[in-house]
């Protein structure tokens, strides 16, 4: 396959250094993309990043993730409005070990020749001097040229540490790095991150003492664009915050349901960024969600296919079954005799003891009583039921102050229904 020409067909190509084609032309090329690990986990912010080595590596190349326990220790100012605090060493390694496990889901670590790797830059930086800094990679740039990139100007009128200031720095000697000791040729990331990326270029160049004007380029840049929705908001986000790769911080229930609620309007982009489908496939799919969009095909396949590859086969199969058995008429009933593997799937929230003493209607059991998971006040929650959004049991509740016997359901679950996309099992000791 031909890198870039996969990449326009889906959606994926925001900016490149002239040259990069025949540069992928002509031989086997290395790249790599950064990840920081602010945390001990991507998240699907991070999976349009993965998405660019993935396909890079299916095309013949050699892709690099570059985890930065060094520039890590910093945090890119690109997009932020403040500076963020300082981990430490234990925990950022920490980070780096569950990140690793992640992209072992995506990338090919036993390929061959394009097999993919990590690399951690904290293992070239933590030998150097200040000093030394300086003079390999400090005197190769200027002030202005540093404080024309967007990331620096966006925060001038809020201010700016040296340390954040410095960041760019840090990522353009990465570059040179790789270049030198992995012959990496080509550095990618978001479009966010052009101005970190072509530091990094002109470091190359002027530390190898390249021409400006030559046609023959040392290092190239690539860039994807930011995955929005279709409103121009920022997309990754449900109202729980990030959705995290890891089981752990989301599970894989809620994951699979971020991408099944997908609008209808996102879900082109989505399907061509975050699978492996063909053109002729997606567009097959495309045909068939048009004529039955009621059926979500295409969120269906974007959801089985994202959550096969994060959370395994087996998983994303009693996920599906799940969120089957959730919607189904019969849910109660099937809950109850659902197997262990199926029940470990199902989004079920015990209600606290203490909590359920504080509740004295159906308006506080739904807000307060589950410590506000399905509703952040009483006033939203009434309002809801006001609204006939919410079911109890598959059956439509309409007064606020609606009782429940709590001494009756002890024991059991209780299935709460938010409008047509939201389930949540409510468990009582």
């Amino acid at each position: 396959m031909n890198f870039i020409e996969e990449l326009r067909w889906r959606g994926m190509l925001q900016d490149m250094i002239p040259g990069l084609e025949d540069q992928l032309a002509k031989e086997m090329t290395v790249a790599y993309i950064g990840f920081d690990p602010t945390a001990p986990s991507l998240h699907i912010g991070n999976l349009a990043a993965i998405m660019l080595l993935k396909h890079f590596q299916l095309c013949g190349h050699k892709p690099i993730a570059l985890v930065g326990g060094a520039t890590g220790m910093i945090g890119d100012p690109s997009g932020k409005a403040a500076e963020r605090e300082f981990l430490s060493e234990d925990t950022l390694r920490a980070n780096q070990v569950g990140i690793q496990k992640q992209l072992e889901k995506f990338l090919e670590f036993h390929a061959g020749a394009n097999s993919a790797e990590v690399v951690n830059n904290y293992d070239w930086f933590k030998e150097f001097s200040f000093l030394g800094f300086l003079r390999e990679a400090g005197k190769f740039l200027t002030v202005n040229y540093m404080m024309s990139k967007d990331s620096v100007k966006k925060r001038l009128e809020t201010g700016i540490s040296f340390t954040e200031f410095s960041y760019q720095l840090l990522q353009g000697y990465d570059f040179y790095h790789l270049y030198k000791n992995k012959n990496v040729r080509l550095q990618m990331g978001g479009s966010d991150q052009w101005g970190n990326i072509t530091t990094g270029t002109e470091i190359i160049r002027r530390k190898e003492g390249h021409d400006e004007d030559a046609t023959e380029r040392a290092a190239f840049a690539l860039t994807t664009p930011l995955v929005t929705k279709a409103d121009g908001t920022k997309f990754g986000k449900s109202e729980s915050g990030n959705v995290w790769l890891d089981a752990e911080k989301t599970s894989p229930y809620a994951f699979y349901q971020f991408w099944l609620n997908a609008a209808d309007a996102d879900v082109p982009r989505l399907i061509r960024v975050f699978t492996l489908h063909s053109k002729d496939r997606i567009e097959e799919l495309e045909k068939q969600h048009a004529e039955a969009p009621h059926l979500r095909i295409l969120q269906k396949a974007v959801a089985e296919e994202v959550t096969t590859r994060v959370h395994g086969a087996e998983v994303c199969a009693l996920v599906i079954e799940a969120s089957t058995l959730l919607f189904s008429k019969d849910a109660v009933e099937l809950i109850a005799s659902a197997s262990d593997a199926l029940m470990n799937q199902l989004p079920i929230h015990e209600v606290a003891e203490e909590l359920l003493a504080e509740c004295k209607n159906l308006t506080d059991l739904i807000s307060v009583g589950t410590d506000n998971l399905i509703f952040p006040s009483k006033g939203e929650a009434r309002k809801a039921i006001q609204n006939n959004a919410i079911s109890i049991n598959k059956v439509k509740v309409t007064d606020p102050n609606a009782t429940l016997d709590f001494e009756k359901i002890r024991g059991r679950y209780v299935l709460v229904g938010n409008g047509k996309q939201k389930n949540y099992i409510l468990s009582f000791k």
